[in-house]
């Protein structure tokens, strides 16, 4: 009895889905990342490193104006000429504001759709006792926010500007020493960046703390060396900011 062969079909070749580029999956990747709650407290973590680097070298900066007119008013024009001749007068004064400005908006809006993100995961709040540090911590980065916010545009349009807070022709470019002393010799003026300073302050000691948690820096073993650091930190920038107007109020800077 012969068998019988039945033909044998061809196995169709394998269809390759086309390979993405590189471009694509990283941006891909990127998207996912910011879109988890883990990606945004990086982006607030990373941004804010950056912004606390700036605040530190701004209030070293600032503090020139205790030794005179001349230290100050030189170290503005420093800022201006630095990097010439490859980049042009304040080219790179710019381009630090442009990275500063895109770490505020991406730390904003990393808060912002967070607290969104936690309220939507969370609709009802969990029946406990929440610890009286806990909620005293997040009111205060919350409301000192907004503060810091207010504050930054308000110096922006004071102190850098001219804008606001001097009469007709009286602010003058790069006349630091001159400018700071005419813009903080109004009382409610300087009260109100000292209240900014002290939102500041908090706001770095809580959010120094934070960044370190949310990278993983910190160890059974360091943790009260890291927070020790914040509070010094957050303390040193409060004094150092707070020195220039109690100054000018208290007619030490003439």
């Amino acid at each position: 009895m012969k068998e019988s062969i039945l033909p044998v079909s061809p196995v169709p070749p394998r269809i390759q889905a086309p390979e993405r580029p590189r471009r694509e999956v990283a941006i891909n990747q990127i998207a996912a990342l910011w879109d988890s709650m883990i990606g945004k407290k990086v982006v607030m973590a990373i941004t804010g490193a950056v912004l606390v680097l700036f605040v530190i070298m701004h209030m070293i900066g600032n503090l020139k104006i205790l030794s005179g007119p001349d230290n100050i008013n030189a170290y503005a024009v420093f800022l201006r000429e630095v990097g010439r001749p490859e980049l042009g007068y304040g080219q790179l004064l710019w381009i630090v504001r442009i990275i500063l400005l895109i770490c505020v908006i991406l730390h904003v809006t990393a808060v912002i759709q967070l607290t969104r993100m936690n309220q939507v995961a969370r609709p009802v709040a969990y029946n406990v006792k929440k610890s009286l540090r806990t909620t005293i911590a997040a009111q205060t980065m919350r409301c000192g926010g907004v503060v810091l916010l207010a504050f930054i545009i308000f110096h922006l349009l004071h102190l850098t500007a001219g804008a606001v807070g001097f009469r007709p022709g009286q602010f003058k470019h790069l006349a630091v020493y001159q400018n700071v002393i005419a813009g903080l010799s109004s009382w409610p003026v300087a009260i109100f960046y000292i209240v900014a300073m002290a939102a500041l302050s908090m706001h770095l000691h809580h959010g120094i703390w934070s960044a370190f948690q949310t990278l993983g820096f910190n160890t059974s073993r360091n943790t009260r060396i890291l927070q020790t650091l914040c509070r010094l930190i957050a303390l040193a920038v409060f004094l150092g900011f707070v020195s220039v107007p109690v100054s000018v109020l208290a007619g030490w800077l003439r």
